[in-house]
């Protein structure tokens, strides 16, 4: 079994995965992305089936940010590292990029996805 990547791992990881992300998806994202080092559950979340929240897009009073949780990846997939944790960290940001260019589009198609997932989720 492979130990999960440390937190400057998944920093290097994520470095490379930001290079590859068109310029323009940054605009007015002006907070950037961070990894952060612990994990964050929903707050709807489940006894006994934790509902954690891999990443999110925040708009507040400092403006518009990206959050990746380190310690959610960890928690979630604990025996996951190279390429296969590289590309769910991918699909993690592109997700809350997602979010922030529809934000920015004034649509909610992804925003509605996610609370049909959480509805699904709760209704288990």
């Amino acid at each position: 079994m492979q130990e999960f990547p440390t937190l400057s791992e998944i920093e290097a990881v994520l470095s490379e995965i930001i290079d590859d992300i068109p310029k323009a998806f940054f605009d007015e994202l002006n907070g950037g992305i961070v990894l952060l080092d612990q994990a964050k559950l929903h707050p709807d979340t489940k006894p006994g089936r934790p509902l954690y929240i891999m990443g999110e897009y925040v708009i507040d009073r400092l403006g518009k940010q990206i959050k990746i949780y380190y310690g959610s990846f960890k928690n979630v997939y604990p025996n996951l590292s190279g390429e296969k944790l590289a590309d769910l960290l991918r699909k993690t940001l592109i997700h809350e990029f997602v979010h922030h260019l529809e934000g920015r589009a004034g649509l909610k198609g992804l925003e509605i996805e996610d609370a049909i997932y959480l509805k699904k989720y709760l209704e288990n």
